[in-house]
């Protein structure tokens, strides 16, 4: 499949996922956080495009290219951390699509090396993440880089270590299994409804059905657990109003589900790949 295409799909996934609106507790285009705001988001995606084509044709270096694309996104906006979690999904989706098969996602990702986990390391330093407290290879520790050299721990271990409590990283030992379950939920509901729509519609699905990474972090388990159940009631009772009022009670509370957001985005770009349109 042609690289370019391939970048571009990432790209415009990346730009609808930011657009759409009302998507609870999250940037969209009609509000901004304080620190990052939707400019920063449409520049982190348009800036990120070669490091995509170029991944695009690449069999190896998942690490180097997510750290690459966290650089390049901050030399094209002051916003600081717009799209972390979605290149740890679109850079080994955008490799396999690159491969001419999609679904060779987990192949793509099994296949990293200690470099690559060395890398991922150096693209935190980059920028600042939240991640919840762990024990053992905190970003935080200088000292995590030399051990994951001494233990020859590859960046798919270090995403198993972190499923447990990681949504992204559970994405990537399960085969990608939700982001591509997200892509179905579109596919379908864009012959339902408007895109804008059916991206909420889908945000809030995979919402509902696991508490979000993000907002665990920040909360801890139960409030992320009353976001999801909130989220369910949500797409039982569709209702734009109720909707607005979620997400500005979230926006109030500084309650941001963001690993689900990165989910959309990866959702998306399968779902673009395909050959659906907006």
């Amino acid at each position: 499949m042609n690289p370019t295409y391939i970048a571009r799909c990432a790209q415009l996934a990346m730009l609808l996922e930011v657009s759409a609106t009302p998507k609870p507790g999250n940037v969209d285009r009609n509000h901004d956080f304080d620190d990052v705001k939707y400019e920063h988001f449409l520049a982190s995606a348009i800036g990120v495009g070669p490091i995509f084509e170029r991944a695009a044709i690449a069999k190896k270096g998942i690490g180097s290219f997510i750290r690459e694309s966290v650089e390049e996104s901050i030399r094209w906006q002051r916003g600081g951390n717009t799209h972390f979690g979605a290149f740890l999904l679109l850079v080994p989706l955008v490799m396999a699509a690159g491969n001419d098969d999609i679904k060779s996602v987990t192949k793509v990702v099994q296949d990293t090396s200690v470099e690559d986990a060395v890398e991922f390391y150096k693209a935190f330093r980059c920028i600042k993440v939240r991640v919840g407290s762990v024990k053992e290879l905190s970003i935080d520790d200088p000292n995590s880089v030399n051990e994951i050299k001494r233990r020859e721990l590859t960046l798919y271990d270090l995403m198993k270590i972190s499923s447990k409590y990681d949504a992204i990283a559970h994405e990537w030992i399960s085969g990608f299994h939700r982001t591509f379950r997200g892509a179905s939920v579109l596919e379908e509901k864009l012959g339902q409804m408007s895109t804008n729509n059916a991206i909420i519609f889908t945000y809030l699905t995979l919402l509902s059905e696991r508490p979000d990474t993000l907002i665990q972090s920040k909360f801890g388990l139960e409030k992320a657990i009353k976001v999801s159940e909130k989220a369910s009631t949500l797409i039982e009772n569709w209702d734009l109003g109720a909707i607005s009022d979620f997400d500005e009670e979230l926006i109030r509370e500084g309650a941001n589900p963001g690993s689900t957001a990165d989910m959309v985005v990866g959702s998306l770009f399968i779902a673009l790949l395909g050959g659906v349109k907006p």
